[in-house]
């Protein structure tokens, strides 16, 4: 569920002499400032994807680290998202060729660019022991940990319209059958009661992938099984329930009447006017949501897809991507690096982010708070972090996921295909995948 690419190459130059400060979001490409640290100083370069929030969030960053260590300039650098990203950053780590720090993700993918053959670890770093406990695992490779944490958590869940609610003097659902008859409520008043967005494809997948916490609450090896060969979503009745959870608001006619062409911004757009009154999401789509309904915003919260018992009533969290340092890394450069590191992954680099980007989610550093004008969907999420209600989403569990899942809940989102039937052809997708992974029990 990424971003398209644009074209890689571009290079920002974040050099500014301590104290000084300057409005980075306007900036272009290029020099933004003289290093201001002498002859001695070091030069880091730090690889990004191209997204421009990525990118506006590592300036402010950059800059109050370059504050705070006058005689280190850092280079932001650009590639692309999605695929050729990843074959971008395979091919340097491969070849020698990446610069000293590079931000990618946590969980199965961290783990498909040898970490322990090609990254440094930082186990014994002091800031390690402030992590969030379910990112520290999945930066985690043969017992050392690599990353760290660039951003906030996001979470793959129901946001709403708080303003429709008290309209209809709806309350928070924590059951799904409590969720249809809120449906219910909301289609007789005259408004869409779930938003879909399948023009974007990607979209499709929350019903399924948002619903692992239940998954996890009902079967707790899951996880463990599947990677294993052992567990199947067709087979599995937990696993199941978030495909037939598709098929049966299709069927109900409870999805906006374009939901096969509309966007997520359109989606987004629809929520905060109070068009639509559901809308299976995850939080970093709430930036698009600020700007698709500046106002509506404001009336949207969010909870998690329910499930079966309202005791277990929780989250499904996907963890920030992390900064990490190839082993090339080496002496002074290294040294700084560490240094950067360490910056980001504490209070003040929280804050530098928080900055530049509005976060979408709590950080995975504790002592990191979110600043006062988080919108409250976000400050809805915090609650479930504070009280621990939450599970991680499942492709931070098991290296498997089939990429033809938005494909395959597409079609069962538009009628197109049963749920079973959606199932049991993922199931097979994963299978390929496994087998391509060279995992153990697929044979």
């Amino acid at each position: 569920m990424r971003n398209q690419t644009s074209p890689r190459g571009r290079l920002r130059m974040i050099a500014l002499a301590a104290g000084a400060v300057l409005a980075l979001a306007g900036c272009s490409a290029g020099s933004l400032g003289s290093s201001g640290g002498g002859g001695g100083g070091v030069n880091l370069t730090w690889v990004l994807d191209s997204n421009a929030s990525t990118m506006k969030a590592a300036e402010s960053v950059a800059a109050a680290f370059k504050a705070q260590n006058p005689d280190i300039t850092v280079d932001l650098e650009s590639r692309p998202s999605g695929s050729e990203g990843d074959n971008i950053v395979k091919t340097r780590l491969a070849t020698g060729d990446m610069p000293d720090l590079f931000l990618y993700n946590s969980g199965s993918l961290f783990q498909a660019i040898g970490p322990v053959q090609n990254l440094v670890p930082v186990t014994d770093e002091p800031w390690v022991g402030t992590l969030e406990e379910n990112f520290k695992r999945v930066v985690t490779a043969d017992g050392n940990v690599f990353g760290a944490p660039f951003g906030s958590q996001m979470t793959g869940a129901i946001l709403y319209n708080k303003r429709i609610y008290a309209e209809l003097g709806l309350q928070i659902p924590k059951t799904w059958s409590e969720f249809m008859a809120n449906n219910a409520a909301v289609k007789a008043a005259g408004r869409v009661p779930v938003i879909q967005t399948y023009g974007d494809t990607y979209t499709s997948q929350l019903f399924v992938l948002g619903d692992f916490h239940n998954v996890a609450a009902s079967e707790p090896d899951f996880a463990e099984r599947y990677t294993a060969g052992q567990a199947k979503f067709a087979t599995s009745p937990a696993a199941l329930k978030g495909w037939q959870h598709l098929e049966e608001l299709h069927d109900l006619g409870y999805y906006n009447e374009d939901f096969p062409t509309a966007k997520m911004e359109e989606g987004m757009r629809k929520l905060g006017d109070g068009e639509g009154v559901h809308y299976p999401m995850l939080t970093n789509g709430i930036t698009t949501l600020a700007v698709a309904s500046p106002e509506g915003a404001k009336d949207i919260g969010i909870f998690p897809i329910p499930g079966d018992d309202p005791a277990k009533n929780g989250l499904t969290v996907w963890s920030p991507s992390a900064v990490y340092i190839p082993k090339t890394t080496e002496g002074a450069q290294l040294d700084a690096a560490k240094k950067l590191q360490a910056f980001i992954a504490s209070p003040a680099g929280c804050a530098a982010y928080a900055q530049g980007v509005r976060p979408n989610g709590p950080f995975a550093v504790d002592g990191c708070e979110l600043p006062d004008d988080v919108l409250p969907a976000v400050r809805d999420f915090q609650s479930f972090v504070d009280a621990s209600a939450f599970s991680p989403a499942l492709e931070f569990l098991s290296p498997i996921k089939g990429p033809a899942l938005e494909q395959i809940t597409v079609e069962v989102g538009s009628g197109i295909r049963p749920a079973a039937d959606g199932a049991a052809l993922y199931d097979e997708d994963v299978r390929k995948q496994a087998l391509q992974l060279g995992l153990p029990g697929w044979d």
